[in-house]
């Protein structure tokens, strides 16, 4: 059984992982100006294409569109690596945070190997496939969070889950200052006054996420516009972005549940006392 001590020990290493996100190295800010540079030189007909794929991509905070992931396939893969039966996400409620933090992890391991082909295969013809790369990592990304989000409990199918999915993954590209501004407005993210009035609100700006996920990129994805040279660096970026994601996505979740988890014992220590 978790103590209230063990999970003020766990929430205390995820504050110190959020104080070491907040460095930004100067090349990644630099790494943004080459796909300026790419919207320029990108045939319309491409830039076409991926702003429809980008278009579907926010009707996945709408409806959940083709990305939602399966649930009971979630909850298989965390039986076979936990050994426990899971059958809805309510039972989620008593399982230790670290078993959740170790199937999580182990997923985004197996979610890295599938972008590292993805990119590689796409980094052979240079321009035209990186363009094509783009929304396949996303949708890789997003199918990676919301089975994170299962594995902690919480339902992807509910649209502030959605919301809270696409903050992790904005959470990644965000620079210094971006970071800081969600991990403030995740902060209180199951306060239900908080969810209405400010999250909800920043539903229209789900361009903003896809635009700073794409620019970020940047210096990983340069070299991939060399055909053929671009597989090795196609792989690396891909692999990163989803090990950076997945490590956010997991922190991100743990915080949440652990900060849920201390609040519920405050409140079972008090009515003893009563």
């Amino acid at each position: 059984m978790e103590t209230r001590e063990s999970l003020q020990n766990e929430l205390k290493l995820i504050e110190k992982w959020e104080n070491d996100q907040k460095g930004l190295w100067f090349w990644e800010r630099i790494g943004r100006i080459p796909f300026k540079l790419l919207d320029r030189l990108t045939p319309k007909f491409i830039q076409g294409k991926i702003g429809s794929l980008l278009d579907e991509l926010g009707s996945f905070i709408q409806n959940g569109g083709s990305y939602l992931s399966n649930e009971k396939s979630v909850f298989h893969y965390f039986g076979k690596k936990t050994g426990r039966t899971v059958t809805e996400l309510s039972d989620f409620q008593d399982i230790p945070v670290a078993e959740m933090k170790e199937a999580s992890l182990a997923l985004g391991n197996t979610r890295k190997n599938a972008a590292t082909i993805q990119g590689a295969s796409t980094g052979i013809g240079g321009i035209f496939t990186l363009v094509i790369d783009i929304p396949a990592i996303l949708a890789i990304s997003l199918k990676t969070l919301q089975e994170i989000a299962i594995l902690h409990g919480y339902d992807p199918k509910e649209k502030t889950e959605r919301i809270f999915i696409l903050k992790c993954l904005q959470f990644t590209s965000a620079d210094i200052v971006g970071k800081q501004a969600i991990l403030n407005e995740l902060a209180d993210f199951s306060n239900e006054e908080m969810k209405s009035k400010e999250v909800f609100s920043q539903l229209q700006g789900w361009r903003e996420v896809t635009v700073t996920f794409t620019e970020s990129f940047g210096w990983k994805k340069l070299f991939q516009l060399v055909p053929v040279a671009g597989i090795l660096f196609g792989a690396f970026a891909n692999r990163s972005m989803v090990s950076d994601m997945t490590e956010a996505g997991t922190m991100l979740y743990q915080k949440r549940r652990i900060i849920e988890r201390v609040e519920r014992l405050e409140v079972q220590t008090e009515k003893i006392k009563e």
